[in-house]
């Protein structure tokens, strides 16, 4: 029995997965005025608040909703907004829809640490695409935000 070689498009769908393993936040620290290590990781429980913010139909963002979100231990959810919260970033408050839950907000700061950590994100963006031509930086970034629009859509169901 021979085995069967993959074709070139099995090969290329076989890698992507593992590339998307190498994709490292840590890019961000090499552009100019970087955000702390501390502070790249606050913004995975700060961006939940800000797109739940920012949806078209905003929704309350409490501890529990961080912990689905990052599919981690609520304990975990809980020390990562306890943090955010020491640093000034977020804000509890009680819901207006059911005054006995808390939700999140972020601070002032945490708009200006967001608003930082965006443009970092673009920063690093352009550099690793930097030999890129235009078309194919626009193409991939078109692409990448189709994929996670997908993925969020599919978690959703």
């Amino acid at each position: 029995m021979t085995k069967r070689e993959p074709s070139t498009a099995e090969r290329l769908l076989d890698t992507v997965g593992p590339a998307f393993g190498k994709l490292r936040r840590s890019t961000l620290l090499e552009v100019e005025n970087p955000v702390s290590q501390k502070d790249l990781s606050r913004t995975l429980v700060l961006n939940i608040v800000l797109e739940a913010e920012q949806a078209a139909e905003p929704t309350e963002v409490t501890v529990g909703a961080v912990s689905a979100h990052l599919g981690v231990d609520p304990s975990v959810a809980s020390r990562m907004v306890s943090d955010n919260i020491a640093a000034g970033y977020l804000i509890r408050a009680a819901s207006q829809q059911d005054g006995r839950r808390t939700v999140l907000h972020l601070s002032p700061e945490g708009r200006e640490l967001m608003a930082r950590f965006r443009r970092h994100q673009r920063a690093a963006y352009e550099a690793v695409t930097a030999d890129w031509s235009e078309e194919e930086r626009l193409e991939f970034a078109r692409l990448m935000l189709k994929y996670v629009a997908d993925q969020d859509a599919l978690r959703n169901r």
